[in-house]
């Protein structure tokens, strides 16, 4: 083949080599516009998974332990405390922290069994170490229990109360009130001011007046002329003679009739209450007589605090007893388990005064760091927020001062 006949078969596969690449390179764009079309409509696919997805794990994740809760029997422990925590002859418990904790176990679906413990101590061992889950009864939030174990928001706020004899002989009443520190403090200070005057006396006589002169038996005068002055039996026998001392015996006379008044007046006035309202009536006259507390119990803390002397019984039931058989003048215990204990068993013999100190709270009781505290801390607040708790707070306690 010659170069001429060679040159047209060249440029035919030169053309064809060159329509060959575009096809091909159109075959290529048109791969990438299909592979980013189909990116481009999965892409809205996965976001409405993700957006599924997302809030059923949030959600999951808030009620992990709710959900997760049913499938473990709780262990709750709890200890007689009419009137929040009741053991009926059948075995079965009642009472206002039982109630509360039933209304929440079931509003939670959780399940759970009750365990009687003999002591508060023994509930928040129990609780401390991992042999219970919760502990409900009546059990008082203090620092020393909270380094241990936790607490929930508290149900049920108070104070320590005290009950006192109902009938206690009057005489007893009258002796115990001269025996007081209060009745030797006046003593003390008004003899204090006889002798202080006697003292000025023999000063401005013993000079000038016979019966004032001298050392030691001058003196012995002035102070025994000081003190029946005072009584106004005999002021005018032996009386100062010089001017200024008969102008101190004047104020002295006039001083001592206000103070015996002041004094008698006192003295009548304390034994007429002692004898219509009893010995105690506040936290202050728990100094001057006898009490008795619950060993290890958040009370004799307070009392040890205090500083008050103290004896201990192993529960309230021993120390009415006592109160009734005069071994002891006061007993102090929670307020609200004394006030039920006394009405129930020993209204005949006991009382309990109309006073309150050291506030108190009541709680249930959790371990450390326990995954359900969260859900009980609300669970404990929107049932005592509600009309049924403060309903059971009256028909049971009278008042409704629960929070």
């Amino acid at each position: 083949m010659s170069s001429f006949e060679a040159f047209p078969s060249a440029l035919h596969d030169r053309h064809l080599g060159e329509v060959s690449c575009e096809m091909a390179a159109h075959s290529a764009r048109r791969g990438d516009l299909i592979s980013q079309r189909k990116r481009t409509s999965i892409r809205p696919v996965l976001l409405c998974i993700l957006a599924l997805a997302v809030p059923a794990f949030g959600c999951g994740a808030l009620h992990a332990q709710t959900a997760a809760a049913p499938d473990k029997e709780l262990v709750v422990a709890t200890k007689q405390a009419p009137p929040f925590a009741i053991k009926q002859p059948d075995g079965s418990w009642s009472g206002m922290s039982i109630a509360l904790w039933k209304r929440i176990a079931d509003q939670a679906h959780l399940r759970f069994r009750l365990v009687e413990t003999q002591s508060v101590p023994d509930l928040l061992d129990g609780v401390a170490n991992g042999r219970f889950d919760v502990g409900v009864a009546a059990v008082t939030v203090t620092a020393e229990r909270a380094r241990k174990v936790d607490f929930t928001q508290p149900f049920y706020n108070t104070g320590l109360g005290v009950a006192v004899p109902v009938n206690e002989n009057p005489w007893v009443a009258i002796g115990r009130a001269l025996l007081s520190f209060g009745f030797f403090q006046a003593v003390a200070v008004l003899l204090g001011f006889a002798m202080a005057v006697g003292f000025l006396i023999w000063m401005l006589e013993r000079r000038k007046t016979e019966h004032f002169g001298g050392g030691a038996k001058g003196l012995g005068s002035s102070f025994w002329w000081s003190t029946i002055a005072m009584t106004q039996a005999g002021a005018a026998q032996n009386a100062p003679t010089t001017l200024p001392g008969r102008i101190v015996a004047m104020g002295w006379m006039i001083a001592s009739v206000i103070a015996i008044a002041v004094f008698t007046a006192g003295i009548t006035s304390t034994l007429t209450r002692r004898g219509l309202e009893g010995a105690v009536h506040g936290f202050n006259d728990l100094r001057s007589v006898r009490v008795g507390a619950v060993a290890n119990s958040a009370t004799t803390d307070y009392l040890a605090r205090q500083r008050l002397s103290f004896r201990t019984f192993p529960d309230i039931q021993g120390g009415l007893f006592a109160l009734g058989r005069g071994t002891i003048d006061a007993f102090v215990h929670d307020k609200p388990l004394l006030t039920w204990m006394v009405r129930s068993d020993f209204s005949a013999s006991a009382r309990v005064v109309d006073t309150s100190f050291s506030s108190e709270s009541y709680a249930i009781v959790l371990p450390k760091d326990s995954a359900l505290r969260p859900m009980l801390d609300l669970a404990v607040l929107d049932q005592i927020e509600g009309d049924w708790w403060q309903q059971t707070v009256f028909e049971t306690l009278g008042n409704a001062q629960s929070r």
